[in-house]
């Protein structure tokens, strides 16, 4: 599985932007798939994930703001970010879980204040 994210950029606080992921190679219907996110001196963590069934989890910080979608016959994950914050600036991956972790390449989302 190759994952290819798209869709970072600059932003300014209050603004709006999608992400785009589009796998290659098999995803299975009980695979997971989302994004994490990793700012400059801290550890990654998830922003969001989504099961192929559509039920959905996001960290606590994005609740309200962030929606991720998912299209299964495409092999894709978008993730609308709303709202952005200074603090949401970091490099985001792709993630699909499938008995194996797989990464995208990361796209870094820089908002300003």
């Amino acid at each position: 599985v190759q994952l290819q994210a798209s869709g970072g950029g600059l932003v300014q606080a209050g603004g709006s932007l999608r992400l785009s992921c589009a796998a290659s190679g098999s995803i299975f219907s009980f695979s997971v798939m989302g994004w994490y996110r990793q700012a400059p001196g801290k550890q990654r963590e998830l922003v969001a994930i989504a099961s192929s069934g559509g039920s959905a989890t996001y960290a606590d910080s994005v609740k309200g703001r962030f929606t991720i979608s998912r299209d299964n016959a495409k092999k894709t994950v978008s993730l609308q970010m709303n709202s952005l914050k200074p603090e949401d600036t970091a490099v985001y991956y792709c993630h699909c879980f499938q008995g194996t972790v797989y990464w995208g390449q990361g796209t870094l989302v820089t908002v300003s204040s």
